[in-house]
């Protein structure tokens, strides 16, 4: 799914003549008015950005009736463009360096936003790719694209005249990764609506995405057509009050910067593709401590998706109070680790596990005082209220002391266990109870080096008993319990095999890869079984940290599966904003039955994850296991990306 389209501001152009002189005939294709396609999946690799929702009255300009055939006029001597190259700068990687491997750009049809409409399917027969090369280093994207002699898009009327116009292709280029199957967007990979990320044209994401400034690539088929020349009194482009002047024949670059727009009709186009200004990373590493504070602190206190809803807001004012001392000190005292442990206190005060802290060798120093040492033993909690040792360290301090698995531990420095637990300090925020009650349990057996407790316990068939036990440096028992340990760095995106049983087990390591892949491999994995004839499958999303969810589900049910409306926050109002119409995992082309189907989860299934394993859970027939429910993280986090002093970052 190329759901990279979100428009911009639209400005007001007028346009320099051209005089037609001799012509070449060339027959105009037909036009047909598009039919709306079914919502695709929106995807957190390619951002969405806020819309504001404003009571504009935007007029709706329709795709022009079939006009009959007309002569491309080309003007004597004269030039037009007939290939745009161009770079871009991108500052958030997550798209660009992660989801994608297929690199290319296209000339995306710009026919959704004339009729503003959000679910309009780009028609195939209009793609024309372009060569697209990245630099990770530079964070840099260079590309050219060969426009065809004659472009296949949709003609759009965008003239006030009473008369039935030929009308125009209006295009702009667009970052174009092929997520599934081939390079074009069609069957499972749509593009809808119009462009927004790495496009040619900016967009206003809090105006319902308008188009305010950038270039377009407009083919008209003769000399006869007109264009808007600037933005009209309502700032928006497209609607009956714009100001409009003749275009030449051909192709034309429509500068909406300038005021009236520049024609430009070089042979070789320079063109510069945006990334979007709330999808950039915050960049304040350059401020003193407290100037990147107080700006971070201003943005995320006024966008964050959970104010107003108990429970979830920060105690924003007091939060303030309480941090802005503590880091102008750290500042005072050049001192970076105190820098960070205020940070850190900042992210702490956040009930959302999609928060978090990247503190550079700060970061290293804090890990290692408070993760490095411990007893010698890890705790799990039972539904029963037990706590019991689920794992012993050979010759640590607890099993020197006498300890074995399966002891229930009772008291922790003569505090009951479950109250000690619950007091017990972490160094990550967590959108749920359970999910911080595990973190807490892992926590409060971690020390500082040579630090004592007094642990009571009773082994299997055992008595009671007291012991004193003193940190060691040790990490065996951290990893024991820690939802990531065992993962291996080497592992595929998804793995299957049919298990000795007969069934199909796949599991679903990650969706924060090559997504292209990952799409590829999970339709393999149902081949493999639909080939094999299993008696039914288990689809494991355990340990799978998110990334873009993929509709994967999809290829389970031919019925749409409802997710849910973004929204985010309008500078414009001051107000959350619907983004575009509701989310929603569509049918895949292909589809595969299976008589039994079970859904493994764990609350180490975060963010994309979870959509994903939503997804799954609405297919008709679908079981859900899982010891926890998912993580509870399920969030859109691009625009939320803070650089700070000292190599710290913040999320």
């Amino acid at each position: 799914m190329k759901n990279k389209f979100l428009p911009l501001l639209s400005l007001i152009v007028i346009l320099t003549l051209f005089q037609a002189g001799c012509q070449i005939s060339v027959p105009v294709p037909e036009t047909a008015t598009p039919t709306p396609a079914p919502v695709a999946t929106l995807t957190h690799a390619v951002p969405t950005p806020t819309a504001a929702v404003l009571t504009l009255a935007i007029p709706t300009l329709e795709a022009a009736t079939a006009p009959a055939p007309t002569p491309i006029i080309v003007p004597a001597g004269g030039e037009q463009p007939v290939r745009i190259t161009g770079d871009f700068i991108y500052t958030n990687g997550i798209a660009v360096e992660t989801y994608y491997v297929e690199q290319a750009v296209a000339l995306a049809d710009m026919h959704g936003f004339v009729v503003r409409d959000q679910e309009w399917k780009t028609p195939i027969d209009g793609h024309v790719l372009g060569y697209l090369s990245i630099d990770k280093v530079k964070k840099q994207g260079v590309y050219h694209l060969d426009l065809p002699a004659q472009p296949e898009g949709t003609y759009n009327d965008v003239s006030h005249r009473s008369q039935n116009d030929a009308g125009v292709q209006i295009f702009a280029v667009s970052y174009w990764p092929n997520l599934a199957g081939g390079p074009f967007a069609e069957g499972d990979d749509p593009s809808l609506g119009w462009p927004n990320y790495l496009a040619s044209v900016e967009t206003d994401s809090g105006n319902k995405n308008e188009v305010i400034g950038g270039k377009l690539i407009v083919f008209a088929p003769d000399d006869k057509q007109l264009f808007p020349t600037g933005y009209g009194a309502d700032g928006l482009l497209f609607t009956a009050d714009d100001p409009e002047g003749p275009l030449p024949a051909g192709y034309s670059v429509i500068d909406l910067d300038q005021k009236p727009f520049c024609i430009s009709r070089k042979s070789s186009e320079n063109v510069t593709l945006y990334e979007p200004k709330d999808y950039a990373v915050k960049d304040f590493s350059n401020l003193s401590y407290s100037a990147a504070f107080k700006q971070a602190f201003d943005l995320i206190s006024t966008h964050y998706a959970f104010n107003c809803i108990a429970g979830k807001q920060p105690d924003w004012n007091k939060l303030y109070a309480d941090l802005a001392p503590r880091i102008a000190q750290a500042e005072a005292n050049k001192d970076a680790n105190a820098y960070y442990k205020a940070l850190l206190d900042f992210t702490l005060a956040f009930k959302d596990g999609h928060v978090s802290l990247s503190g550079g060798q700060a970061e290293s120093t804090f890990m290692s005082a408070s993760l490095y040492y411990g007893y010698g033993f890890a705790i799990r909690e039972l539904d029963s209220g037990q706590t019991i040792a689920v794992f012993v360290l050979q010759n640590g301090p607890a099993d020197n002391a006498g300890m074995k698995v399966g002891a229930e531990i009772t008291a922790f420095n003569n505090t009951p266990i479950q109250d000690a637990i619950g007091a017990a300090a972490t160094l990550q925020p967590s959108s749920t109870d359970y999910g911080k009650r595990y973190d807490q349990a892992q926590m409060l057996l971690r020390a500082a080096n040579g630090a004592q407790a007094i642990v009571t316990f009773k082994n299997p068939g055992q008595s009671a008993q007291t012991v004193t036990l003193k940190a060691v440096r040790e990490t065996q028992s951290f990893r024991a319990t820690y939802l990531f340990s065992n993962q291996d760095p080497t592992a595929l995106p998804v793995e299957y095999k049919i298990l000795p049983s007969g069934a199909g087990y796949v599991k679903i390591n990650s969706n924060d890869d090559d997504l292209n892949l990952i799409v590829r491999l999970f339709q393999r994995a149902l081949q493999t079984f639909k080939d094999n004839n299993v008696p039914g499958i288990i689809i494991d999303m355990r340990l799978n940290p998110g990334g873009s969810p993929l509709g994967l589900a999809g290829f389970l049910t031919n019925h749409d599966i409802l997710l849910g409306q973004l929204e985010y926050y309008s500078g414009t109002t001051g107000k959350f904003e619907p983004d575009g119409p509701p989310e929603r995992f569509t049918p895949n082309v292909e589809q595969y039955t299976f008589k039994k189907m079970a859904l493994l989860v764990d609350q180490s299934c975060y963010s994309a994850c979870e959509l994903e394993a939503f997804g799954f859970s609405q297919v008709p027939g679908m079981m859900v296991i899982g010891m926890y429910p998912t993580g509870g993280t399920e969030a859109e986090v691009s625009r939320g990306q803070f650089n700070l002093p000292e190599g710290m970052s913040f999320q």
